[in-house]
């Protein structure tokens, strides 16, 4: 399991040292953001999901759940409408269904606490970026020149 030592560190002055705090990617996520927010409306339409799918997931809230096992990571996101499951090695292109069903190819790598992930799909090239803290992960999506931010609550 990919590890990442984060420092505690405090405004106010102190004799003893900084404590260390391990955690990892893996863990499960709830959704905090509006899932109707209009800047990942843009984002979606930017990397061409359709009208009815974009209005559909407006009204969802999915959570992620991001395990591994084997040298290989797993990352699911689960909603009332549909799951997806991604199982992947960190640096190897793997071809992957997106949420609306359409094939693309996708690369992960991890930098520090970031796992970064990019999609190629129709000509167009997506990154998102997640970045996990000890209370939750902060996901940035961007394509086409748009950008949208959706924040998650670390339930497990």
């Amino acid at each position: 399991m990919e590890n990442f030592t984060f420092h505690n560190c405090s405004s106010r002055s102190t004799d003893s040292p900084s404590k260390n705090l391990t955690m990892s990617v893996v863990g499960k996520y709830e959704l905090l953001s509006d899932p109707s927010d209009k800047a990942w409306d843009e984002y979606l339409i930017a990397v061409g999901v359709s009208d009815a799918h974009r209005e559909a997931g407006a009204m969802v809230r999915p959570s992620v759940e991001i395990s591994q096992a084997g040298g290989k990571y797993t990352l699911k996101t689960l909603s009332e409408l549909k799951n997806t499951e991604l199982t992947f090695p960190l640096g190897q292109e793997v071809d992957e269904a997106t949420a609306d069903n359409r094939q693309c190819k996708t690369t992960f790598t991890l930098d520090g606490n970031k796992l970064v992930q990019t999609q190629k799909l129709e000509g167009k090239e997506s990154k998102t970026v997640r970045e996990f803290t000890a209370d939750g992960m902060t996901a940035t999506f961007s394509a086409a020149g748009k950008t949208a931010v959706r924040k998650y609550k670390r339930v497990a």
